[in-house]
């Protein structure tokens, strides 16, 4: 079977339009298009040259087309002939489960009932004969509908060439892993999707959720203990995702209030999301928008008791800085002549000179090392902007590589590049990163932003850092200038919600300097 090269704008079956490969693998690639017929985002799965699971991979999304249940994300069309062959899917809008997880623990009762649902519908896909085999966080959707969708049923494990003995009992404690992180926030085997591992006892299991957690139901407990451990409790062991579905429906305490549903965004997520490189479980992940975390706070237990405080806290915060400032104005503290910009000193290398914020007129993906045929979008470049725009909620993105964090193998690094608007000599670059460490980063000033290997030959390492994670500060060394500033990563961090992937991320950049 042959295959075709794709491109943005291009349009298969004449009907399903390319906007943005969002992903790429050595063997396939994802793309958000449009279907021009319907008038409604889709994703679509291409395949490249050599992948050997083609006709499986088609097999069995023809076998997932089949499944009528709203709750697993739908596959619409399948094309398979000798020069071409693809997969149209539903774009699933929402939050994933490593979304949710994010800010902690979810309610007992909420996360539960989110678990059950998923469940019921893997059971369905069961009597079909269908398993997932591959579930992770990141294949557990809350969608803007405010309800369950699991992406990649029946073609995730099979892309990513996974196989069981019995999947029954595979997807049963897959399950049982999803209702052990909302329950306690943490994994029960070790550093499992970005989540910490959870405490264990003296034997080396890890301990049940209630020892781990105050206020979960003892009901819940008991099913999840029963289907993480396989053993029995105050049933029999759980070993099948409808056993799972019967057990955890009598124990869900009644619903206080409806499960609030994500607000639907720009950064709403498909299956794949801007991630490329992979052998393992295929990244059918997201992450979530401001305002979607803003409209779960109130499911939480506590949160908006918090946030109210959090808020009269700042509120007070600020008026007393005003009032300091008054006080130091009528007494002589104001200085004519300021610039308004913020200053602080930077006695080590310029005692003389005043650091100052400076403001990127500009920012792109930079991806030298890899030819714009083989990485049309540049590193995600058309998402470089929220990176910059002062909102810390909102990231840029590198694409995903699978199994080496060193980019998949396919090359040495890939950066963001700020376009300072002049010449500026750096002081330091405060960054702040994804929450899992492993980026290994370098700081680099320039003059050209020509996307070529050559570019990055001119550019001079002002700032290192690794195994980096949160936010940073980078001290710069040495005199070196220049209108660019690039932050060249060579090593990724594992990625959020997804085994054997690897991606970086940049939520807000502060730079100062001597302009």
């Amino acid at each position: 079977m042959s295959t075709f090269t794709c491109e943005p704008g291009g349009r298969l079956g004449g009907r399903y339009r390319l906007e943005d490969r969002v992903a790429a693998s050595t063997g396939w690639a994802m793309w958000r298009a449009i279907d021009e017929t319907l008038a409604r985002p889709v994703t679509v799965l291409t395949f490249t040259a050599g992948f050997p699971r083609v006709s499986d991979t088609v097999a069995a999304a023809r076998a997932a087309s089949r499944l009528t249940d709203s709750r697993m994300a739908q596959v619409f069309d399948v094309e398979e002939d000798w020069d071409r062959s693809y997969v149209v899917m539903e774009w699933v809008a929402g939050d994933t489960l490593t979304d949710l997880l994010a800010e902690g623990p979810l309610d007992p009762g909420h996360g539960a009932r989110i678990i059950a649902q998923a469940a019921e519908a893997i059971a369905v896909a069961h009597a079909a004969g269908i398993a997932h085999l591959c579930l992770t966080p990141g294949s557990l959707h809350w969608t803007v509908g405010g309800g369950v969708k699991i992406s990649g049923v029946g073609i995730d494990s099979v892309l990513a060439g996974v196989t069981a003995e019995d999947p029954a009992l595979t997807d049963t404690i897959g399950l049982a892993h999803l209702l052990y992180a909302t329950l306690t926030g943490l994994s029960p085997t070790g550093n499992w999707f970005g989540l910490p591992a959870a405490p264990t006892t003296p034997d080396g299991y890890p301990r049940s959720p209630r020892q781990v957690r105050a206020g979960i139901p003892m009901g819940i407990d008991d099913v999840a203990c029963r289907a993480l451990y396989q053993r029995d409790g105050h049933g029999p062991a759980i070993r099948t995702p409808a056993m799972f579905a019967s057990a955890l429906a009598p124990v869900l305490p009644a619903p206080v209030a409806p499960l609030p549903a994500p607000m639907a965004t720009d950064r709403d997520r498909t299956w794949g999301a801007e991630f490329p490189t992979g052998d393992t479980v295929p990244p059918w992940s997201g992450t979530a928008s401001s305002a979607a975390r803003q409209s779960r706070r109130g499911s939480r237990g506590g949160r908006p008791f918090r946030t109210r405080v959090a808020v009269i806290a700042v509120v007070v915060l600020v008026a007393g800085a005003i009032a300091v400032g008054a006080w130091s104005m009528n007494n002589g503290g104001g200085q004519s002549g300021s610039t308004g910009g913020t200053h602080v000193t930077h006695p080590k290398t310029h005692p003389s000179a005043a650091v100052q914020v400076l403001t990127p007129k500009q920012a792109a993906g930079f991806d030298p090392l890899s030819p714009p045929k083989d990485d049309p979008s540049n590193e995600n470049s058309n998402l470089a902007y929220r990176a910059i725009d002062g909102n810390p909620h909102t990231a840029w993105k590198t694409q995903f590589y699978f199994n080496n964090p060193v980019f998949g193998g396919l090359k040495k690094g890939t950066g963001l590049m700020l376009d300072m608007g002049k010449p500026v000599r750096l002081a330091s670059l405060t960054v702040t990163f994804g929450h899992i460490p492993g980026a290994n980063v370098q700081i680099e000033v320039g003059n050209s932003n020509t996307r070529s290997p050559s570019t990055l030959s001119t550019f001079t390492t002002v700032a290192t850092g690794s195994n980096l994670a949160g936010t940073y500060t980078f001290t710069a060394h040495g005199n070196a200038s220049g209108r660019y500033v690039l932050i060249w990563f060579t090593k990724l961090p594992p990625m959020a919600g997804s085994a054997n992937r690897y991606m970086a991320e940049v939520f807000n950049v502060i730079v100062r300097g001597y302009g």
